[in-house]
């Protein structure tokens, strides 16, 4: 049996944001379930599941339904944690079954004197084709700026 793949596409992003709250307060919102699901949730109104196990070995899913009806499932593995200073973990992207990428990403959390510079590194391998590194991008930077209003407004 001969197997066709596209060669798979590799590639990385950094993003460095800036936010006034804590180390401590920035990274709760990545450990705590529903503050995680408050910020980083990029298909409101049409999630299908999320289970967070924030602990090293631990596992995170997300399942929500697009406006196609298509499912896209998220699975995170937490390779290392260092409480209020790093967060390693792998995930995978699946879109109506088929696997679309695979990630491993970096969090680094310092602290200013405004509160906490996080730096976000995500390296990726996109399969058979499948490419959206501008979108990927831009998704995350949408989430990390719904994390800086909900951490905006725990100040108020």
């Amino acid at each position: 049996m001969i197997v066709t793949a596209l060669p798979t596409l590799h590639t990385d992003f950094v993003i460095e944001r800036e936010f006034a709250a804590t180390p401590a307060e920035v990274f709760a919102a990545w450990a705590d379930p529903g503050a995680r699901m408050a910020w980083s949730n990029c298909h409101p109104g049409n999630t299908r599941g999320h289970r967070l196990d924030f602990r090293i070995g631990g596992h995170e899913v997300y399942e929500a339904t697009t406006e196609n009806g298509d499912i896209e499932r998220v699975d995170r593995f937490f390779f290392d944690i260092v409480d209020g200073h790093r967060i390693v973990f792998g995930y995978d992207i699946s879109f109506g079954g088929k696997r679309l990428s695979v990630s491993l990403v970096t969090i680094e959390f310092f602290p200013t004197k405004r509160g906490t510079r996080m730096v976000y590194t995500e390296q990726l391998a996109y399969l058979d084709g499948h490419e959206d590194r501008a979108e990927r991008r831009r998704g995350t930077e949408e989430g990390f700026d719904r994390l800086a209003r909900m951490l905006d407004m725990k100040k108020d």
